[in-house]
């Protein structure tokens, strides 16, 4: 678990721009590979998918892996902090509904990166989705279930 300091050092500095596109990774509580279950890994996949998690953001491609979940985020108006916070909070709401956990879901904290304009944004949702691959869970992505990317 994140030390109150930590997460203060990771918040310092954090700066959201509108149009900004970050690379986003947040983590289950403890590293808890809860999401080797199917039903929460369906739940949160579905969420990715909901408008209505990310409002003015938008999800441009994310993976869900057993014990995090990476995504490229794409700012509206609103701030990193918030709309991730709004999907964190949904996935933990409908997990804690379909089993009555007690513990939390995710870390306090998640760690973002923003891209820069010059950055290859395809080549990002390719390695963000090719997580799966390098972790040795599957020999080819399409193997794997819970990705997905706009450009698909």
């Amino acid at each position: 678990m994140a030390s109150p300091e930590h997460s203060n050092r990771l918040r310092a500095g954090r700066v959201s721009e509108a149009g900004r596109i970050y690379f986003v990774t947040t983590v289950t509580w403890n590293r808890t590979p809860l999401f080797r279950d199917v039903r929460h890994a369906r739940t949160a996949s579905r969420l990715c998918h909901r408008t209505a998690t990310w409002r003015d953001a938008r999800c441009l491609a994310w993976v869900l892996m057993p014990d995090h979940w990476h995504g490229l985020i794409e700012l509206g108006d609103e701030d990193l902090h918030r709309a991730v916070g709004r999907f964190k909070a949904a996935v933990s709401r409908a997990i804690k509904r379909e089993t009555r956990r007690e513990s939390p879901v995710w870390q306090r904290t998640f760690h973002d990166r923003a891209l820069r304009y010059d950055d290859d944004i395809k080549a990002a949702a390719r390695y963000l989705v090719a997580n799966p691959l390098r972790a040795g869970l599957v020999s080819q992505i399409g193997q794997y279930p819970y990705w997905n990317a706009v450009w698909l």
